[in-house]
């Protein structure tokens, strides 16, 4: 392409190596493919957009070090961050400068800045629906497994108020290491040997999710009946797995890669002609992709790069994601999502069991902690694009 102006350069903060690379990888790749394509249909007011690449390795105190190294080396935005540590540790490096980080990643809500945008799930757009339905399929016993950081302490909070508003109760709640070693997920194993039957509500994220599921595996616990439901495991982590190990797990999430709509054929078509046959699409990925394009027509739309005319237009406009149409909400800065449900099914792709007939407006601070959005009619509950 032919640039007439200096590039708009911005700088991405993805793992690619540590405990959540298993993930982050793909959210970079994606972020990757989406400036690939802006760049091939012209760019961004006729300039190119250069990308500035980093390997924070999992580590928030590298998150930080990365994202003022970014920065200096002439960024105007940043795009990534997975877990909650590393999105908080950035922030502040972000609203020093001016700048403006988009991140792709469900979290526990509770936040506002107007320093960040919010493309993943708030609580209301994915734990909700996963609620309604684990206590209308499999029950009122929940076990509740999490990695040892912010966000599964807010997730497990948020679970356990919306079980019990449907009369379930959560029988004992643990933390383990994100890195944790065989003999904390043995102890785990074996304290859910001794809880009967229960449903597992896993928080565990990365590398040590992968070995948390492949021991539950092992340990021959029936997931017709005792499946793990997540908000976190999702195509990535279950190639890691294995099909076999991970057949009737459940997630809950905006995206799923088998989606069937013309715009997510043409996002799953792209990335894997670039990224290979077999690369997994994860729901983090998605809108690690999508949030690229926003930025793009933002600044299109703006006629400048410059944060606050960036903030100032991206509520004016929809864009049709792989997902469905979504819009950044201009007093929360999170983002409008379409909450689904799907079962890992024996081939190893996700099953949509349930999904929203139009997108959910962001409630991060759970104004109104059960939100009639995700209520769908019995009719509508299990149908699939």
């Amino acid at each position: 392409m032919t640039s007439r102006g200096a590039p708009v350069t911005i700088g991405m903060l993805f793992s690619q190596t540590g405990v959540t690379a298993v993930l982050e990888r793909s959210q970079r790749q994606a972020a990757m493919l989406a400036v690939s394509q802006i760049n091939s249909e012209g760019g961004l007011l006729d300039r190119e957009v250069v990308l500035l690449d980093s390997d924070p390795a999992s580590n928030p105190g590298r998150f930080r070090t990365e994202a003022k190294r970014l920065l200096d080396a002439g960024a105007e935005t940043l795009f990534g961050c997975y877990m909650s540590s590393t999105r908080k540790a950035v922030l502040p490096v972000v609203e020093s400068r001016n700048s403006l980080l988009f991140y792709p990643t469900l979290y526990e809500g509770f936040e506002y800045t107007p320093f960040c945008i919010y493309s993943g799930a708030a609580p209301n757009q994915n734990a909700g629906m996963l609620a309604d339905y684990l206590t209308e399929t499999h029950g009122q016993s929940y076990y509740f497994v999490g990695s040892n950081y912010v966000y599964p302490y807010e997730c497990n909070r948020i679970m356990r108020d919306l079980l019990s508003n449907r009369g379930a109760t959560v029988v004992d709640e643990v933390y383990i290491s994100l890195d944790p070693s065989d003999e904390e997920i043995a102890r785990v194993i074996a304290m859910l040997k001794d809880a009967g039957p229960v449903v597992v509500f896993s928080t565990l994220v990365g590398d040590g999710a992968v070995r948390f599921y492949k021991a539950y595996d092992k340990a021959g616990f029936d997931r017709t009946a005792q499946p793990i439901a997540s908000l976190t495991f999702g195509e990535p982590e279950i190639q890691a797995l294995g099909s076999e190990a991970a057949t009737g797990h459940i997630k809950a999430a905006p995206y799923f890669s088998v989606l069937d709509t013309p715009a997510n054929r043409e996002f799953v078509k792209s990335y894997r002609e670039t990224f290979g046959p077999d690369a997994p699409i994860s729901a983090e990925a998605e809108a690690a992709y999508f949030q690229v394009k926003l930025f793009a027509e933002a600044v299109r739309r703006a006629g400048k790069s410059d944060r606050n005319s960036v903030i100032r237009t991206l509520p004016t406009f929809s864009f049709e994601a792989p997902q469905g149409t979504v819009r950044v909400d201009s007093v929360t800065h999170h983002t409008h999502l379409w909450p689904r449900v799907a079962v890992v099914g024996e081939d190893g792709e996700f099953e949509i069991v349930r999904e929203a007939t139009e997108p959910v407006a962001p409630d991060p601070y759970l104004v109104e902690l059960e939100n009639s959005s995700w209520m769908l009619p019995s009719d509508l509950a299990h149908g699939s694009s």
